[in-house]
């Protein structure tokens, strides 16, 4: 600290002070949530702030599971999850080895199709998606749910981008030793890049999880219901009870912050490399 000059002092407080205060904007959210749920409507309603309830009411737990099966839509939900993200993991690893490490004709047009997608609004391809399914015969199933993630542009790109930052004496002393190219994909290509996948995987993770619309549009049977589309359905069911809707919004998503926590080493780690690469 003696080395540092008092005006770079400054603006390395000035800039904590400001992360500071952004970290409380983006909790405060989920700790007015955790409060709310634990509170009675009066104290909900109440002109008087009640920032935390005393005594706790874990009523509204139990009414916010009334009205839905939710041990049901979090089986739902997990299926949707782990189904996207194999298909992400696979898919789009296989794709982004050959766009990065390949030479084919069309190569580059193709991967500029793969960035184009990206910049499209998802909800272009909900009718297209809508049509196959019912086409399929797949309407009110689970795997209407991973249908979308079959194939993941984003999980492309961004794998792509690790590829290519590996050497290519790496695939040379492979073919050396007699390997095929199946065999460097997925036994030196795809392990040097851990922590791309793992960023993957939390990404997928949380845009399934968050998905609203096309469950709601893909499946309209309350058991094949995923907790985005079951918390929505059930909001007009308590909208006079705000505690309940407050405690079926942690019950929906404790899951997934437990899921960043647990990974958030790996996530950033590979978004940093990514970005670097």
């Amino acid at each position: 600290m003696a080395n540092i000059k008092p005006g770079s002092r400054a603006s390395h407080v000035l800039i904590h002070v400001f992360l500071i205060l952004g970290a409380i904007v983006m909790v405060f959210p989920f700790f007015w949530m955790l409060s709310c749920s634990l509170k009675t409507q009066g104290q909900i309603t109440s002109i008087d702030i009640v920032w935390w309830p005393s005594p706790m009411k874990f009523d509204n737990y139990i009414e916010a599971t009334r009205p839905l099966p939710f041990l049901k839509l979090y089986y739902n939900t997990i299926v949707m999850v782990i189904g996207r993200v194999i298909c992400a993991l696979l898919f789009s690893s296989m794709a982004a080895y050959g766009h990065a490490r390949l030479k084919f004709p069309g190569n580059n047009a193709i991967f500029a199709i793969v960035i184009i997608q990206q910049m499209v609004p998802g909800e272009i391809f909900i009718l297209p998606q809508y049509q196959m399914c019912a086409g399929l015969g797949i309407l009110n199933t689970n795997f209407a749910l991973i249908f979308p993630g079959l194939v993941s542009a984003f999980g492309t790109f961004l794998l792509r981008q690790n590829f290519v930052s590996l050497p290519n004496e790496l695939e040379e002393a492979a073919v050396l030793d007699g390997c095929n190219r199946w065999q460097i994909y997925y036994r030196i290509m795809l392990p040097l890049c851990g922590s791309a996948l793992v960023s993957l995987t939390v990404f997928t993770t949380l845009f399934a999880w968050k998905d609203l619309m096309w469950p709601l549009i893909c499946n309209m049977d309350v058991n094949h219901f995923t907790l985005s589309s079951g918390l929505a359905t059930v909001r007009e069911t308590l909208n006079t009870k705000q505690g309940a809707l407050m405690a079926a919004s942690v019950i929906s998503t404790f899951p997934l912050i437990f899921v960043y926590a647990i990974c958030q080493k790996y996530f950033i780690e590979g978004i940093a490399q990514t970005g670097m690469k």
